[in-house]
């Protein structure tokens, strides 16, 4: 019997690219059978988002309960050590080669995890794919998360072209490559060897030539530097306010900072940021981290 709800339409060439998309979001609709309709692909999800439109689908049979766990690429990160339960989601998702289990919560000033392999290959090194974007990735070597990508795609709504940017956590470089589709440049830095030479082939991948790498540590990026920034990305969830000095030394007046942190209750960052020359600020939820906390983003106008 079918069914009628809310779908998501695109061309046939980029259907995979969008369901992993739609899957990564939380929101692809697996008990409905996605269809054609003339050269498009109709995506049945579970919530209206924008571009959305009513179509008609069937039910599939229903699919056997699977472990829960978070997808990057084509490798499955299980919250629970349940070997038995790894071969099994490997078994049904046919994009996986990997299923991991994490021995540690991110740590040090390279931002790394520790993993066991669970099922599949060895190894913590996949290929994602984000809004036609293609990232190298080595989850042991430098975080990653696909969470974020609509809000990188936020971002880029934000900006005007010619843009000077500057990242200064920018691990294998996803931010940088988004947003240099309409910067003049951008300055993609971070702490870790192995993070920058993924992201010297993330740029490769994705031919952005106006991304500039640099092996730094982002407390003496204003010493490093000798020009400031239209806008200016911190998303270090853990210690970004740290480094609060860094970032306005390094905006522009009347330029932009966005702050990312994990917080415990709302506008908790506010009294850090009385401090510094603040036009505006706007405060908004990403995405749940843990229970009882978030990530947040704070969306800054420095003072002209």
């Amino acid at each position: 019997m079918e069914q009628e709800q809310w779908t998501v339409r695109v061309p046939l060439g980029r259907g995979e690219e969008m369901r992993q998309e739609l899957i990564r979001a939380g929101i692809l609709d697996r008990e409905k059978r996605p269809r054609t309709d003339g050269e498009s692909l109709l995506l049945p999800v579970t919530t209206w988002i924008e571009g959305a439109e009513r179509a008609l689908f069937e039910s599939r049979n229903p699919l056997p309960e699977l472990p829960r766990h978070e997808l990057i690429g084509g490798i499955a990160i299980m919250l629970t050590h349940d070997p038995a339960a790894a071969e099994q989601l490997l078994t049904l998702r046919s994009s996986l080669h990997t299923v991991l289990f994490p021995l540690s919560d991110v740590e040090g000033k390279y931002r790394t995890r520790r993993f066991e392999v669970l099922a599949g290959r060895q190894g913590t090194h996949t290929r994602c794919l984000e809004y036609g974007y293609r990232f190298e990735i080595d989850l042991s070597e430098a975080y990653f998360s696909p969470r974020l990508a609509t809000e990188r795609q936020r971002i880029v709504g934000l900006q005007n072209e010619g843009e000077h940017v500057i990242d200064m956590f920018a691990g294998i470089g996803p931010f940088a490559i988004v947003l240099a589709r309409k910067a003049g440049y951008v300055l993609g830095v971070d702490i870790n060897p192995a993070a920058i030479r993924l992201m010297v082939r993330n740029l490769n991948l994705n031919h952005a030539d106006n991304v500039i790498p640099m092996l730094a540590d982002a407390y003496h990026l204003p010493d490093l530097v000798s020009w400031t920034f239209d806008r200016v990305i911190m998303n270090h969830p853990t210690a970004s306010i740290a480094f609060l000095p860094q970032g306005f030394r390094l905006c522009k007046p009347g330029g932009s900072i966005h702050l990312y942190l994990i917080q415990s209750y709302e506008s908790e960052a506010l009294a850090a940021l009385q401090d510094y020359p603040v036009a505006e600020i706007t405060e908004r939820v990403v995405r749940s981290y843990s229970p009882g906390r978030w990530h947040a983003v704070y969306d800054i106008r420095k003072k002209s």
